[in-house]
């Protein structure tokens, strides 16, 4: 009879980048964990909290790179359980924002692991704290909306007409290679080309980099100041607040 123990696979968001930001429970399991599956943008600092006796394997994706397909991540937690570890899934920001946590944990329960989502700081709040720029304010905006820039397809096909509307903030995450065409797209549908506009690199961390403008010209200017992935664009009023609200150095 086979009394192997089953391993429970925690899925933690590791937050947007600065270490200060991971949640008590994640820093507890990372510490007591036996094995680690992590991603790409998990910073430094959340890795130098993990159990140094712990099984650390790396799964990132990267444009135009993916360590292993996401199919084969989801099988490995399910081996890992099976082998007993009980498995941190450390994802930057939050599992169940933009990353496939939904995916994964479908899988263990579909085989019947043990799992938990140990929520994260997702970086568009990151972002809007250490930025200056809130996601919402009773003045500019009374929504807020995350959205993907890049689509299982390769296509950035969005609701735009939802996306343009007035008094609100959208925050795309994963869409800078196709920033051009989204404030194409967004001035298309209704909103004026002088309609504040910022990517944020980095978000968080001490190199974090806010370009400010509208949609007319962030393109141009992205290209012009080199910013590249990782990067979040925000759109709507709000971002007309970041220079009197940014955080003092």
């Amino acid at each position: 009879m086979n009394t192997q123990r089953i391993g429970t696979v925690h899925l933690v968001g590791a937050g947007p980048g600065d270490p200060e930001l991971l949640t008590l429970r994640a820093a507890r399991l990372l510490r007591d964990c036996s094995a680690v599956v992590y991603d790409h943008l998990v910073g430094q600092g959340v890795l130098d909290m993990i159990n140094k006796n712990a099984r650390r394997i790396y799964v990132g994706k990267e444009s135009g790179r993916h360590t292993l397909p996401q199919d084969d991540i989801n099988a490995l937690l399910v081996d890992l359980a099976h082998e007993g570890l009980d498995v941190v899934r450390l994802k930057g920001g939050d599992p169940f924002i933009f990353g496939r946590g939904g995916e994964e944990i479908e899988q263990l329960v579909e085989h019947g692991i043990p799992c938990e989502v140990v929520p994260g700081i997702t970086a568009a709040s990151g972002m809007s704290a250490y930025a200056g720029i809130p996601l919402t304010h009773r003045d500019f905006a009374q929504a807020c909306i995350f959205v993907t820039g890049h689509l299982q397809n390769d296509t950035v096909d969005l609701d735009w007409q939802t996306l343009a509307r007035p008094h609100q903030t959208v925050v795309v995450y994963m869409g800078i290679a196709a920033l051009g065409e989204i404030c194409r797209q967004m001035m298309a549908h209704g909103l004026p080309g002088t309609t504040p506009a910022a990517v944020v690199r980095h978000a968080t961390l001490p190199d974090q980099q806010v370009l400010a403008g509208t949609l007319g010209c962030l393109p141009a200017a992205a290209v012009a100041a080199g910013i590249a992935s990782p990067a979040l664009i925000v759109i709507g009023d709000v971002v007309s607040l970041h220079d009197r609200l940014k955080p003092a150095k």
